[in-house]
């Protein structure tokens, strides 16, 4: 099964959020195993000193680029000013970051292949003008990009906005479910642009330059796919992007499991033998990522509809200042679970060895893209409360396409009560018809995600053959 292959020197670059830095990193380390690759990851000069620890790995190098705000401060609060200074400093330093490695004396050599994440389509004409090739890594669900896609090419700048889009193979996607940056009202509008630069390089950029790596598998989103390919898009799937030493019954797992770069200080709580203590698939897990801050009042809703469903729950939730009105609710939410005998709250959590714990029985999560694989990968039942972006794209797929849980309704505020969390979690974790068909969806998806990337998978085959098609 293995192409031979010549040694190649993969740059890979991301911005410095957590569910950027992930994939990227799963990425890196499935090229470097492949073998005959060398890979240096890149991120910003200030996301790269907000990286608690580094995962090492031989074969593995890190390495930074400059977005114009290396002090933390931004000079500009206008999204899209903020875009352009980003494309210009980050264009002139990823060139001086290519051309130093070039240079560099060590045994890995000069850079071979970019791979860029989302939000940065320049990277592509950087590449160009090195004289190397360069994809597009898709971390987002490839249904929200075929998705932006289609609204781009057919609906932007073309009043009014659509009623429903559909992609062939798929449910039609109201607004309300489509990427929440698309919505003329959205406050995340400015990244339209940034879209428009990836499709224009995916599409009528240079041969070198026109691919797109996906973070997903055939199976589980095989109509977007097509859609894009339709398009004569050159796309390919690798995914799922997540730690796959979850699947191995083995010790190679732990070491695998600490292959991940954390933004966010370890947990001192010691949340793993808690979750021991409580019986098989009787735990709620709540984590909302780590881009979404929740309302207060949605925070008032979710703990009452946690309370009343009288179910363990081990909830994630930062603080993002002390002192603040936000630690005083952190504490009443704690004091009232402990009152409760009813749960644990944590700052931070390793995610996978969670989902991984047999005592986890759904995960109420707001449906970020990587949230949703490892649910799925995990085979645990998801409640969805989708936030923006591609979070209610993912939802809807979680709910009406794969059938793996159920979206969470909001009222006339934009709030999903107690009472609707409740009844959302009663489904999930009850012993009704249609919690017994989500179950044995997730152990169906949970198989199938495990069969793309095993060994002569369909993953795992078009990875191999893309590094073996470089030469």
């Amino acid at each position: 099964m293995d192409m031979k292959h010549h040694h190649h020197h993969f740059l890979l670059i991301s911005c410095p959020a957590q569910g950027h830095i992930n994939p990227t990193l799963q990425l890196a380390k499935r090229l470097i195993g492949i073998g005959g690759t060398h890979v240096t990851y890149a991120t910003t000069i200030r996301g790269l000193t907000k990286i608690k620890s580094f995962p090492s790995l031989e074969g593995l190098s890190y390495a930074s680029f400059s977005d114009g705000c290396d002090d933390g401060i931004k000079p500009i609060n206008d999204p899209n000013l903020f875009m352009s200074e980003f494309k210009l400093v980050g264009s002139k330093t990823l060139k001086a970051l290519i051309e130093k490695i070039s240079t560099s004396q060590d045994h890995s050599g000069p850079v071979t292949f970019l791979i860029y994440s989302v939000l940065l389509p320049w990277a592509a004409e950087v590449a160009s003008d090195c004289g190397i090739p360069s994809a597009f890594l898709c971390i987002q669900s490839t249904t929200s990009f075929a998705l932006c896609h289609h609204y781009i090419n057919h609906f932007h700048n073309c009043p009014p906005f659509p009623n429903s889009m559909t992609i062939e193979g798929l449910p039609p996607f109201a607004p309300t479910e489509l990427p929440s940056f698309l919505l003329p009202t959205s406050p995340h509008v400015s990244v339209i642009p940034t879209f428009q630069e990836h499709i224009q390089v995916l599409e009528q950029g240079k041969p070198n330059s026109s691919l797109a790596l996906l973070n997903t598998f055939d199976a589980l989103e095989g109509a977007a796919i097509k859609a894009l390919r339709s398009s004569s898009m050159n796309v390919i799937p690798i995914g799922p992007l997540v730690i796959t030493g979850f699947w191995e019954e083995n010790e190679n797992q732990s070491s695998d499991d600490g292959f991940r770069c954390d933004l966010f200080d370890k947990c001192e709580d010691d949340y793993l033998q808690w979750l021991d203590s409580k019986p098989d698939c009787s735990v709620v897990y709540v984590s909302f990522g780590s881009m979404v801050v929740l309302k207060r009042d949605q925070i008032e809703e979710m703990l009452n509809g946690l309370v009343e469903s009288g179910l363990p729950v081990l909830w994630v939730i930062r603080c993002a200042e002390k002192g603040g009105d936000q630690e005083a609710q952190i504490m009443k939410i704690k004091n009232r679970l402990k009152i409760k005998e009813q749960g644990l709250v944590v700052p931070w959590c390793s995610q996978m060895e969670v989902l991984g714990h047999k005592s986890v029985g759904c995960f109420v999560m707001h449906c970020g893209w990587n949230s949703t694989v490892e649910s799925l990968v995990a085979g645990v039942p998801m409640v969805g409360f989708a936030q923006f972006s591609d979070q209610n794209t993912n939802a809807k797929l979680v709910e009406e396409v794969w059938g793996v849980g159920v979206r969470g309704k909001e009222n006339e505020k934009g709030v999903i009560e107690g009472a609707e969390i409740k009844r959302c979690l009663e489904i999930v974790m009850g012993d009704g018809e249609r919690g017994e068909e989500i179950r044995r969806n997730c152990e169906k998806w949970k198989g199938l995600a495990k069969e793309a990337v095993k060994e002569g998978g369909s993953s795992d085959y078009n990875l191999r053959h893309f590094i073996g098609g470089l030469g």
